[in-house]
């Protein structure tokens, strides 16, 4: 495949609102050993995206600054060493940063094949969320067939996911959303009940289903003690993010007493090595059944690469279900 030296990416020209978002011709990058070059026909498009874009979520240093942590496209180009991708495979890739542009490098491990029969805007919209549900609500949450869960935020990307992949599992699933078609929308992924929060307390609901095993959380702030009152004695508080602010006072006796677990994690700054291992198990235990068509991505919009201020302002406006991409090749 011949290779331009120049492509169309997404900058952060200064830190600040959706509008600083803005089209640049860069470099086509060039991939290292254990890498791949990605021709990129979607981008997926993230809350991470938007905090690095506010200055409030720093790439890692040896990261592209251009944001973008998931693509679906082909493969153009091989680093040494790799022996797995060929040009011209269709996968989809967790990223390190770069995936707002026509060209991006990943380490050649995050990448995934698309599944059987899934269209590329769907495949783009797999890696961030499936492996951050994965690794918080499965491996740190130890959700098991049968235990009640609850996530909040159950329209958003990660919620969509995180309801599909429990409920395929067996457990029993709850959640939260922001309004009435929001909550039917969740119903409708398989969550066994779906609780609007501006208008009833998700606590004493929960509680009067026996309390939640494991609780997925990204809104923080006051929401910290109200989850540790809804979880069940033995219960997992799972953190991923910090909405509403993530300094609370709490008092630890309780989860002493009726043995808590508070716990959580980020994706982007673990090693190469660790998203290596989900990878593999995304793909021996949810890659199947993606391909069968038993869960799928749940779509909210499509946007042009260079409009991705408008995707920005509307993931932001807080009124999608499920995930946004950017339409590049």
């Amino acid at each position: 495949m011949t290779l331009p030296a120049n492509m169309t990416a997404i900058e952060i020209a200064t830190h600040g609102g959706p509008d600083v978002l803005q089209p640049v011709t860069v470099p086509v990058p060039t991939p290292k050993a254990g890498e791949i070059l990605i021709k990129v026909a979607y981008a997926g498009v993230n809350r991470p995206d938007a905090l690095q874009r506010a200055g409030l979520y720093n790439p890692p240093p040896d990261a592209s600054p251009l944001p973008g942590l998931e693509a679906a496209g082909t493969v153009a180009a091989v680093g040494p060493g790799v022996a797995r991708w060929s040009v011209g495979d269709a996968v989809t890739a967790l990223l390190p940063g770069g995936g707002y542009a026509e060209y991006v490098t990943t380490y050649a491990d995050h990448a995934l094949p698309v599944p059987k029969g899934m269209p590329m805007d769907q495949a783009a919209a797999l890696c961030e969320t499936y492996f951050t549900v994965w690794t918080n609500v499965f491996l740190r949450g130890g959700l098991k067939a049968g235990e009640r869960f609850l996530v909040h935020g159950g329209s958003s990307g990660i919620g969509t996911t995180a309801i599909q992949l429990a409920a395929l599992r067996g457990a029993r699933v709850f959640t939260t959303a922001g309004s009435e078609d929001k909550c039917a929308a969740c119903v409708g992924l398989g969550a066994e009940a779906a609780w609007n929060y501006r208008e009833v307390d998700f606590v004493d609901l929960m509680k009067a289903e026996g309390g939640a095993d494991v609780i997925l959380d990204m809104v923080g702030g006051d929401y910290i003690a109200r989850n540790l009152r809804a979880l069940a004695d033995d219960g997992r508080l799972v953190q991923i993010a910090f909405l509403q602010g993530p300094k609370v006072e709490l008092n630890f006796t309780q989860m002493m007493t009726r043995r808590l677990t508070l716990t959580g994690s980020t994706l982007r700054p673990q090693s190469v090595a660790a998203k290596a291992a989900i990878a593999r198990d995304l793909e021996a235990e949810v890659w199947p059944h993606l391909a069968s068509g038993r869960i799928a991505p749940v779509m909210d919009s499509e946007f042009a690469l260079a409009d991705a201020a408008k995707a920005h302002a509307r993931m932001e406006g807080s009124t999608h279900i499920g995930k946004i991409v950017l339409k590049v090749g």
